[in-house]
């Protein structure tokens, strides 16, 4: 006799207890679910999870000195124009004129 739907769900989950698995969640934006789909294609994967699997195990294999650079996050670098440093320093020192610093008041 077939076993229930039930009974399957139970299997299922004492099997994921028993191999010690965890749920991963991830949200992920458009570009990056683009890239995990391109990877997915060139690769002939058509599971998610199975990807991310395989890639995570492949990086790992690579080692910490190997795998490090790719997983890097990019960092912005931010350049001041001399526009805006030069409006800047005009306004410090506008400021600077109007207010000379601490003064001393004496009493009365």
């Amino acid at each position: 006799m077939a076993k229930t739907v039930q009974e399957r769900s139970a299997k299922a989950a004492q099997k994921r207890i028993a191999v010690q698995e965890e749920e991963l969640r991830l949200r992920v934006r458009p570009g990056t679910r683009q890239a995990l789909a391109d990877l997915m294609n060139w690769s002939g994967i058509t599971e998610q999870g199975e990807a991310m699997t395989l890639m995570i195990h492949h990086l790992h294999a690579l080692g910490s000195a190997s795998c490090l650079p790719l997983l890097s996050p990019p960092r912005h670098e931010i350049e001041i124009s001399q526009n805006v440093a030069r409006e800047f320093r005009n306004k410090s020192m506008l400021a600077l004129q109007k207010d000379r610093g601490d003064e001393i008041i004496e009493p009365d």
